[in-house]
């Protein structure tokens, strides 16, 4: 059988004239299931019932206009020549670090505005950010891209993965097999879930849970990003994930450390 009709095709179905990616319902349960763990953690954590809600409402169409920025920024040699395509989000190129960033402030801005420790619903949501990261990377998989240089069929069959995987990294423009980049990510942060899960267990200071989240997916995604071949670039062979990644593992590092020399008694985990 032609290896191209064993590839997966990207319309999970038609409603009448619109298609509906699996991107999109990817996307779409990764948030639905981040929002009902992390709002069952709130609850423990002693948060308004609304709370998580009331914020997702702000940061899911924040993240993705700033996901969008962020993109668009990076390849602003071809959006410079091309203003009207900026707006074209549909044709793909947004970036999770550009959600990231986006998210975070607006979370920030809104803790304060409701009088609740930003670093208290950061550890909250940090294990559900992951959550969402692990199954939208699957979209990327569904859409064949963000993906990596390239590799035998054998060198996947050696990953013990399943067929349906290895079908979906052959890529025909190129005419190879490619690593499995969103795969490695998708694993390394479900790791990086469970770990975080436990650590809420060891009742660590306030904050540290989400320090460790930017520590783990900063340094999973430097070697990773440096696998692909779609990265986008600062200057030259800069790749900016990379450099992010950098910032990220530094300033969670920092500020994991000068926490602990200054606040003095330290607000746990589980206090509250």
């Amino acid at each position: 059988m032609d290896l191209l009709l064993l590839q997966i095709d990207p319309i999970a179905f038609n409603l009448g004239p619109i298609p509906v990616h699996w991107y999109g319902l990817l996307i779409v349960s990764g948030i639905i299931l981040a929002y009902f763990v992390g709002q069952r953690e709130a609850m423990k954590r002693g948060l308004p019932e609304e709370f998580l809600a009331d914020l997702l409402l702000w940061a899911v169409p924040i993240s993705i206009v700033c996901a969008r920025i962020y993109y668009v920024t990076m390849r602003w040699d071809y959006y410079g020549q091309n203003p009207e395509k900026i707006i074209e989000i549909w044709n793909g190129g947004i970036a999770i670090h550009g959600a990231l960033i986006g998210a975070f402030i607006t979370a920030y801005i809104f803790t304060r505005k409701r009088n609740i420790s930003f670093l208290k619903v950061a550890d909250i949501a940090a294990p559900s950010i992951l959550i969402g990261q692990i199954i939208g990377r699957w979209g990327n998989f569904m859409n064949q891209e963000a993906y990596g240089g390239p590799v035998s069929r054998e060198f996947l069959e050696n990953l013990r993965l399943p067929d349906w995987i290895i079908n979906q990294m052959y890529v025909e423009e190129l005419g190879t097999y490619v690593h499995p980049t969103f795969l490695y990510e998708s694993v390394w942060n479900f790791i990086g879930l469970i770990i975080l899960l436990v650590l809420r267990k060891v009742n660590l200071n306030r904050g540290e849970i989400f320090f460790g989240y930017i520590i783990w997916y900063s340094f999973g995604r430097f070697y990773i990003e440096g696998m692909r071949t779609d990265s986008l670039y600062l200057v030259g062979d800069l790749r900016s994930a990379q450099v992010v990644s950098i910032i990220g593992i530094v300033v969670g590092l920092v500020a994991i450390i000068y926490r602990r020399i200054t606040v003095k008694p330290a607000v746990k985990y589980l206090d509250d």
